[in-house]
């Protein structure tokens, strides 16, 4: 039996069996050393110190909800989240002596709660049985959860138990656990306690802030609970957020099969549940299931959040292998199209097969019927409250490309937020749209006023708020989305609006100087958080960012570029519903030619203006003094020093120009802005800001993965593979308990296809420069784009690409500087290119 093998022989024997990836606690196996079935991450044995980190690793969603892997009868280590895409709460807090509004993402009722005991014992939960072996598979090709336990009773007796859940992709609102349990050697009576809990908290990250962490109201209608209950009958548990009224509803039920021999309900305090009362038999098992259906008052073509519960389980039935069979089918249709298929060492496909799954756990299909944004630590943790940050730069490539019905829904989160946005930039005398760094519900700023530091006990002012380059993501967002669909409508409807309000914005932001005839903009701050303003200077911000000034550039150029590729009534109707005169558009233009980006003496783009002039960090002595250095701000603050006086970054911030824009892309922009720039200094860029980063964002080493694929593909690889450990090793520290973190998942995923592949999206054509690195020996993957499935496969020095019958009209293909014609149906053949090292893919 699985159960016979001991310590670390066990892990060995699973693994030498064929058996999904091991994963031990730290003092016996580290994390990252990952081997077996690429499809399989397996967690054996019990590790408190592991099990916040684990329950997010192997939190399941559909797009709609998520909900952790915790333990569903719960105890000391386990902390149980459900999450519903888009439901925030706003509670009062203290922060530095200042009294707060904070919203936070609602940790939603707890509908896991399925707990047993021996007749007459204690319940599992409270110690009366305790866990001699267990071991989780989340399987990522079904979605699906397995848990396997050896339990023993005070008095030696033993029971087998093996878990199922998921969280359906067929049909959102449902979820499934079932439970199979078996006497091993002995007879007798085993009760089931199975319910909701109404009152959680959210309590899954440590806030230093004093204040409420109730959002939920238990508004569950009161009943007579009591015996004779019929064992299937359905309950149903309601709650209501405090402050956004959101009412929450989850109806269970619980069938056993054979039939329990009686039942009654219960409540303590706002835990509802129902107890069951088994027979067993020696050897035989038990099966145990639990559905429950989630309806909330956001929700659509529903009566009542309870009644559409009701009718959510209705419909279900409890057929859990029906239900289970339905959710594997949907969960492959979901899963196809994002299939990344690459000739990679085992642990490496392991983890971006992962990460594939967690993306798709947050967005899906089912996210398009909603309003929700890309938030940035999923559904799967309280990390951040839920915000949603820039996030969405890094992961919507990779969902426009597949699934752009998806990307369009997470960019109309933002344009619905348009108004708040034009409050926002008008508050500050500004025109335009200024979207927050951190958004919630309505879009309203909602970043921290203050950062707790743990290491010198004090508050410090959190000044990430000043981070306006946000609006400059949402455009560029908008407008690579339009490039890969070729969806006019929607650029006239929406899309349009977006690029033109960030422009304005940064339009009247711009400062013009008369001296050098350029435009510049002040007191921002870039996406390095570790630069907020000047030293010995009380103001916070900075001067020319570059990152922000070559990007506010960008996006005045597009909206200018916009309104000259449309022509006649389509122009002139945008002009009119916009109010947009042929002088803004001027001037946009004139803004795109003239943006000032600070350079240093030798040439290498300056990451604001003065940054030259700071002091050089003695890298050395940190890391040998405090040994990882991916928070110096709190470590200098500590020490009564800042960031703001060493050349240093806490991410990339200079780096994300060519990230985002290519090589050659920046380039040409900086061409634009009448700067001559030469592959040489581009290198010497690069070269300047990895030697000064310091990592403390998991964002930080995919764009560098990104960026050095160009010059250096096994460099590339080095970073490539560090960035798909950040959440699997919880490389920041602890930080993985409270979520996942959902740019770097899918920053990953895009490496692979727009670095490695070296793919881009130019109007009716679309380009790839392969940059294969040795650790790289093939891939291959789809993605859509202007009506073509294409199916890329890089392999043996040769690249296909192959594109799926349909009505689409031809499009060109540019690979490594040959253009070809591509019709549907068809499929065109190039050799890859033998590069020399530091010499860009074209």
């Amino acid at each position: 039996m699985w159960w016979e093998s001991t310590g670390p022989a066990t892990a060995g024997r699973l693994e030498a069996a064929g058996a999904g990836t091991v994963l031990n606690d730290v003092g016996e196996l580290d994390l990252g050393q990952i081997i077996g079935n690429a499809w399989h991450l397996v967690f054996e044995g019990f590790e408190a110190g592991h099990e916040g980190h684990r329950e997010a690793l192997t939190t399941l969603g559909n797009g709609y909800l998520g909900v952790r892997g915790a333990a569903p009868e719960g105890g000391p280590f386990s902390y149980a989240g459900m999450y519903l895409a888009g439901v925030y709460n706003r509670v009062r807090a203290k922060s530095a002596d200042e009294m707060l509004l904070e919203e936070h993402m609602v940790n939603a009722p707890n509908c896991l709660p399925l707990d047993l005991r021996l007749a007459g014992g204690q319940w599992w939960s409270e110690g009366g049985l305790a866990v001699v072996r267990e071991r989780r598979v989340l399987d990522l090709k079904r979605a699906v959860l397995e848990r396997r336990l050896l339990l023993e009773g005070a008095d030696r007796r033993r029971l087998e138990v093996v878990q199922t859940r998921f969280a359906s992709m067929a049909e959102p609102h449902l979820l499934a656990l079932e439970t199979i349990i078996t006497a091993l050697g002995w007879g007798g009576v085993v009760e089931v306690r199975s319910g909701i809990d109404a009152g959680v908290r959210n309590a899954n990250l440590p806030e230093r802030a004093q204040g409420s962490d109730v959002h939920l109201a238990d508004r569950t209608a009161t009943g007579c609970p009591g015996p004779d209950v019929p064992p299937d009958a359905a309950s149903v548990v309601e709650v209501e957020t405090t402050q956004s009224l959101i009412r929450i509803a989850a109806a269970y039920r619980t069938h056993v099969a054979p039939a329990a021999a009686g039942s009654e309900d219960g409540r303590k305090g706002t835990f509802h549940f129902r107890t069951l009362r088994l027979s067993l038999e020696a050897g035989t098992a038990v099966r145990i299931t639990k559905t429950v259906a989630v309806v909330t008052s956001r929700d659509r073509a529903i009566a009542s959040p309870e009644t559409g519960a009701r009718a959510v389980l209705a419909r279900a039935g409890g057929d859990f292998d029906a239900l289970l069979a339905a959710h594997e089918e949907a969960w492959r249709r979901e899963l196809r199209p994002f299939l990344v298929e690459i000739d990679a060492p085992v642990q490496v496909r392991l983890v971006l097969n992962l990460h594939i799954f967690h993306l798709l756990q947050t967005l899906t299909h089912h996210t398009a019927e909603l309003d929700a944004g890309v938030t940035a630590r999923g559904l799967h943790g309280e990390g951040y409250r839920g915000h949603v940050f820039w996030d969405e730069l890094f992961v919507l490539p990779v969902l426009t490309s597949r699934t752009p019905d998806v990307a369009r829904s997470v960019i109309e989160y933002r344009w619905r937020r348009l108004p708040a946005a034009r409050h926002a930039a008008a508050a500050e005398g500004l025109a335009g749209a200024k979207f927050p760094w951190q958004s919630g519900s309505d879009g309203t700023e909602e970043t921290p006023k203050w950062l707790y530091n743990d290491r010198s006990g004090r508050w410090v002012r959190d000044h990430s708020h000043m981070q306006v380059h946000s609006g400059l993501a949402v455009a560029f967002n908008a407008w690579q989305y339009f490039q890969a669909t070729g969806n006019k409508i929607w650029l006239l409807q929406k899309g349009a609006e977006l690029v033109i309000e960030v422009a304005r914005f940064f339009r009247s932001l711009a400062d013009p100087d008369q001296r050098d005839g350029r435009y510049h903009l002040r007191g921002v701050v870039g996406p390095d958080e570790y630069h907020t303003g000047y030293p010995g200077r009380d103001k916070p911000g900075l001067d020319d960012n570059a990152y922000t000034n070559v990007m506010a550039a960008w996006v005045c150029s597009q909206a200018a570029g916009i309104m000259s590729f449309l022509h006649g009534s389509e122009r002139a109707g945008l002009m009119e519903r916009l109010g947009v005169t042929d002088e803004e558009i001027a001037g946009w233009a004139h803004i795109g030619t003239a943006m000032y980006v600070p350079f240093h003496s030798d040439g290498v783009i300056s990451q604001f203006e003065g940054y030259g002039d700071l002091k050089e960090l003695d890298w050395e002595h940190y890391r040998d003094t405090y040994g990882d250095i991916e928070r110096l701000d709190l470590i200098l603050e500590a020490e009564d020093d800042a960031t703001n006086c060493y050349k240093l970054a806490k991410q990339a911030d200079v780096l994300m120009l060519p990230y985002l824009l290519g090589h050659e892309g920046l380039t040409a922009t900086l061409q634009r802005l009448q700067y001559g720039f030469t592959q040489e200094q581009l290198n010497r860029t690069i070269e300047y800001y990895l030697a000064r980063t310091a990592h403390g964002s998991t964002l930080s080493r995919v764009a560098h993965a990104s960026v050095l694929a160009g010059l250096d593909p096994d460099r590339a690889w080095d970073s490539f593979r560090e960035a798909l450990d950040a959440d699997l090793d919880d490389t920041q520290h602890g930080t993985t308990r409270a979520g996942i973190h959902l740019g770097a998942m899918g920053g990953t995923i895009d490496v692979v296809q727009r670095s490695f592949a070296g793919l881009r999206f130019s109007g009716d054509t679309i380009l790839f420069a392969p940059n294969l690195p040795t650790g790289l020996r093939g891939l291959a993957f789809e993605v859509l784009y202007r009506g073509h499935r294409l199916r890329v496969n890089l392999k043996d020095g040769h690249m296909s690409i192959a594109s799926a019958p349909g009505d689409a009209g031809p499009i060109t293909v540019h690979v490594s500087g040959h253009d070809v014609v591509l019709p549907p149906g068809r499929t065109r053949q190039f050799p890859l290119p033998v590069r020399a090292p530091g010499v860009a893919a074209s």
